[in-house]
């Protein structure tokens, strides 16, 4: 429940919103409905004038995700809206319409809606996964493209995430000796921390073509205070970055940040900057300095970028925020795939030697519940719906991932849905901790309990 505090500034922000926000039916989108038969916009729940339905999502304790598709699920719809102020946000859980949307409409629903989370963690949109279409997006497009997604840049970093491989069955097998509980051969390690900290491993070594900010574990082979940091700090702005923020849809409201959502990013931001600015300003001088003539990884190739004129394609608030954002896209989805994989196979012993699981993991416990969302530059219709000019467009990586529709007994984990082979940064993950240990719940489990969605930390090694 909200104190009566946040409520007294929310109906005051609301009364501004009244006073000084004007409807956005214009005459040329009674037009285009006009010209489209008199299209209805998708099934959602009914909403208030003005505010929408803010106010189902404030006074719910559950996650908002968690109330989109409940929702739809009421309604037996596989495409909902559901108004947030001025805002129409709607949310997609069938393949077929994604489609639609992403391939078919993509001219359409490319650019990506602004947010706080965003705002912060691009250094005020100067990357590529989080900004609105323009011409930074296209040069940062160009520039990834050219030197971090290329199949030259794969082979070149194959053999630092294969080091992190290696080094990832060292650190479990130093903490498992180390933890051995009283001499019969059993050691709890903490999973999500160590597949966590392999992910910022290999960001780092990457990215900077290090393993540790400082001296790491004791050991050498584990994170230090600041590896944690750094890590933690990447995650919590992953956690923030298309959360619900009052002030997203109420921009009225932001100077006041009632939740706390912008301080959070900030702080979080802050920390994973005093770890990778400095070392990207050493490096840009040694480059500068004469000290550098060959890369060795992807800081040195966003360094060497350059323009048509031999001048540097990149400022230097460009690279270091690319390099952020791409540790932000390393970090989440091997150790969130690899720590479900992990439950769901510690479960079902039996299928604990197909690598298959990694697909299933990502379709059955998607890192996220909805992917990186789109908005609509210009009225369109998608699955015969009319969708307002500006409307948010969340495809459900959960929804999809679970529709009965397109998946036979689609809670079931089962692997053999997915065959064939893959040298990605998590199958290489997983298939150490497959073959290099045995793994089976904490004492006095059974089970890992899967229902909440919750993942317990702990998991036994078994030697």
């Amino acid at each position: 429940m909200l104190d009566s505090t946040p409520v007294f500034v929310f109906i005051l922000g609301l009364l501004l919103l009244t006073l000084t926000m004007k409807r956005k039916e214009t005459n040329k989108t009674m037009i285009f409905i006009c010209h489209t038969r008199n299209l209805s916009l998708p099934p959602g729940p009914k909403s208030w004038p003005l505010i929408g339905n803010l106010p189902e999502i404030l006074g719910r304790n559950k996650p908002v995700f968690r109330w989109i598709h409940s929702l739809m699920k009421e309604l037996s719809t596989d495409i909902a809206c559901i108004r947030l102020a001025n805002t129409h946000v709607i949310s997609v859980t069938s393949p077929r319409i994604a489609r639609e949307i992403l391939k078919k409409q993509d001219s359409v629903f490319a650019t990506r809606p602004l947010t706080i989370g965003t705002e912060h963690c691009s250094r005020g949109y100067l990357t590529i996964a989080v900004d609105p279409q323009g011409e930074q997006w296209k040069k940062m497009r160009r520039v990834v493209a050219s030197h971090v997604t290329s199949k030259k840049s794969f082979k070149l970093m194959l053999e630092k995430r294969t080091e992190e491989a290696d080094n990832l069955v060292r650190y479990i097998n130093n903490r498992s000796v180390k933890n051995c509980d009283n001499g019969n051969g059993l050691s709890v390690i903490d999973l999500r921390l160590v597949l966590r900290q392999y992910s910022g491993n290999v960001a780092r070594k990457m990215m900077f073509g290090i393993r540790h900010f400082g001296k790491g574990s004791e050991d050498g082979s584990g994170p230090g205070f600041e590896e944690i940091e750094h890590v933690e700090s990447l995650f919590t702005v992953l956690t923030h970055l298309y959360a619900f923020a009052l002030s997203d849809y109420v921009p009225w409201l932001r100077f006041l940040d009632l939740e706390g959502h912008e301080k959070v990013v900030i702080d979080a931001m802050r920390n994973v900057s005093k770890y990778n600015d400095p070392i990207v300003d050493e490096r840009l001088m040694q480059w500068r300095n004469g000290n550098m003539k060959k890369p060795q990884d992807f800081l040195d190739m966003f360094i060497m970028a350059k323009d048509t004129d031999g001048k540097p394609t990149l400022s230097d608030e460009e690279i270091k925020a690319q390099v952020t954002e791409l540790m932000l896209a390393t970090v989440d989805n091997p150790s969130n795939a690899a720590e479900w994989a992990m439950a769901e196979m510690i479960n079902e012993p039996s299928i604990m030697q197909k690598a298959a699981c990694v697909k299933e993991a990502f379709r059955l416990h998607p890192v996220a519940p909805f992917n990186l969302p789109h908005m609509s530059t210009a009225y369109a219709v998608v699955d015969g719906y009319f969708i307002p000019k500006g409307s948010h467009m969340l495809i459900s990586r959960m929804g999809i991932g679970t529709n009965p529709n397109v998946w036979d007994k689609p809670l079931k984990f089962d692997p053999e849905r997915h065959l064939g082979n893959n040298k990605t940064m998590t199958y290489m993950l997983l298939a150490r901790l497959v073959q290099g240990f045995t793994w089976s719940p904490v004492p006095g489990e059974s089970k890992i309990d899967l229902s909440l969605n919750v993942v317990s930390e702990y998991s036994i090694i078994i030697f």
